[in-house]
């Protein structure tokens, strides 16, 4: 886990690719496609790139239009944005009806770094799960964003994928399958689960590094896919681990480890932690200083499964 590549970077050039491949899809950003990275698409595709300003209600009522008419629009901004400003649209003239849209959201989680609060969605998981018929997709690396868009592609409804700004591990190689609902075992363990979705899988492997030195056996998941969630391997690591940590770049209200506790608590009550944003907003500061301050490191992770299986 050498080399660094933001996901952000990965969708630009799947994005381009894509775009030469299948000639029904289109790209709407709200004046951010140099950060968004569909500057890539325009390139290549400039009769089918359409930036709508600084708009996002627009840019999703645009999408939602562009999808009624049987194209497959990507429409692009940062999380804040896409999640945030234009949740209402999202929700009634794409979801609703079930219109064939791919919100891509990059600059999520508190590794947006300087640009503080106010442009740090650690709520988009939650805001975009709790809405009916949304796909909820979060690749943890450069690969992994390419076969997540490749599905998002082939899935015909709305789709909300979570992309960063900062580079993260590669983690994953070419041959990897994912499938939209269908969790990733990483490595397997037998002492307890950590449960880890996004950029949180490659602090999750480090985590795993650690706990081995002191003996404590670690099953790693990569819960790319938050909605709709993997129950069954959630219930099998339940049953077959002692307890279960959950490890997500979001507030922990609402995203991954609220929806692993919705499944456990209904199905098979465990012994669990969450590491995430506790209920507080994120600062100004590098990826790396807030990882550290706002406890979403490794060793915050080996804490939580020591703390869990006290």
């Amino acid at each position: 886990m050498t080399q660094k590549i933001a996901t952000r970077e990965a969708y630009g050039k799947t994005l381009a690719r894509l775009g030469q491949e299948n000639p029904n899809i289109v790209v709407l950003d709200a004046d951010l496609s140099k950060s968004t990275k569909t500057a890539d698409f325009k390139k290549v595709c400039p009769e089918r790139f359409i930036n709508v300003g600084i708009a996002e209600q627009n840019l999703a009522g645009i999408s939602a239009g562009l999808a009624a008419s049987g194209k497959i629009p990507f429409m692009s901004t940062f999380a804040m944005f896409a999640a945030g400003r234009a949740f209402e649209i999202i929700r009634n003239a794409i979801c609703y009806p079930k219109l064939n849209v791919k919100v891509c959201a990059t600059h999520a989680g508190i590794t947006v770094g300087e640009d503080g609060a106010s442009h740090q969605a650690i709520e988009d998981l939650a805001l975009m799960r709790s809405i009916p018929n949304m796909v909820v997709l979060n690749p943890a690396d450069a690969v992994s964003t390419e076969k997540i868009l490749e599905a998002a592609v082939a899935y015909n409804g709305p789709v909300y994928v979570r992309l960063g700004r900062s580079g993260v591990p590669v983690v994953y190689d070419e041959n990897t399958k994912i499938e939209i609902g269908k969790a990733i075992t990483v490595s397997e363990g037998n002492d307890v689960t950590i449960i880890a979705t996004g950029i949180m899988l490659a602090e999750a492997m480090e985590a795993r590094e650690i706990l081995a030195q002191e003996n404590i056996s670690s099953r790693i998941i990569d819960m790319h896919t938050i909605k709709p969630i993997d129950v069954d391997a959630i219930v099998k690591a339940a049953k077959e681990t002692k307890a279960i940590v959950t490890a997500e770049e979001h507030s922990i209200i609402g995203g991954l480890g609220s929806a692993v506790a919705e499944v456990l608590a209904e199905t098979h009550p465990t012994k669990m932690k969450r590491v995430g944003v506790l209920d507080t907003f994120g600062e100004s500061g590098t990826p790396a200083e807030l990882m550290v301050k706002y406890h979403l490191t490794a060793k915050d992770i080996v804490a939580a499964v020591k703390d869990v299986l006290k």
